[in-house]
């Protein structure tokens, strides 16, 4: 049990920082559009629904039951 945790982990904090790199990638992106130079914001557009969208899902739901499963591991070891 203890290594499928540790898969988890290891699979969120990969998805965290996609995450950081897609909005790296926006600001930079979002950056030269303003300088009307072409930095892949239309292609970050199209990614925005089939890609990263699901990968934010899942950064924030990792966090959530993480949350809960701290909780509730944290109740078992009182009782």
């Amino acid at each position: 049990m203890e290594t499928v945790g540790r898969w988890t982990n290891k699979f969120l904090m990969f998805n965290l920082f996609l995450v950081f790199f897609f909005f790296a990638w926006f600001l930079v992106a979002l950056g030269g559009y303003s300088l009307k130079i072409n930095l892949g914001l239309d292609l970050w557009r199209q990614l925005w629904q089939p890609l990263i969208q699901p990968v934010l899902g899942i950064v924030m739901a990792g966090a959530i039951a993480s949350g809960i499963i701290s909780k509730v591991k944290q109740k078992l070891n009182k009782a």
